[in-house]
């Protein structure tokens, strides 16, 4: 059975940073294209970056400059560091494998960004 496992979401300081994991039990994890996602509350579910098998990244506006993904394919694990933190980034972060038209979801950590 496919797992996403999510960690190192936490309370931070505005300006502060975080660096989320996000552990993959899922054979070929190289072949998956991985993403972040975020939810706030009473807001949808978006896309905050991804990165391909090639390690092509795209990011959303709001984090460019601000958030880094990176994957290790060796530990079958993909990151996001997340610096210089704002109010408006408090979610839950949620990590995405997708494949085709097969895509698996972690069960989220939760960001809160608060002084």
């Amino acid at each position: 059975q496919v797992q996403l496992v999510e960690s190192g979401g936490g309370l931070v300081q505005p300006g502060g940073s975080l660096r989320l994991s996000c552990a993959a039990s899922v054979s070929s994890f190289g072949n998956y294209i991985m993403g972040w996602y975020r939810q706030a509350p009473g807001k949808q579910r978006d896309m905050v970056a991804a990165i391909t098998p090639g390690g092509t990244t795209n990011y959303i506006d709001s984090v460019k400059g601000r958030f880094t993904i990176s994957r290790d394919n060796a530990k079958n694990t993909v990151y996001l560091q997340m610096t210089s933190l704002k109010s408006e980034d408090t979610a839950v972060y949620y990590c995405r494998a997708s494949r085709g038209l097969i895509e698996y979801w972690g069960k989220g950590t939760l960001v809160t960004v608060s002084s």
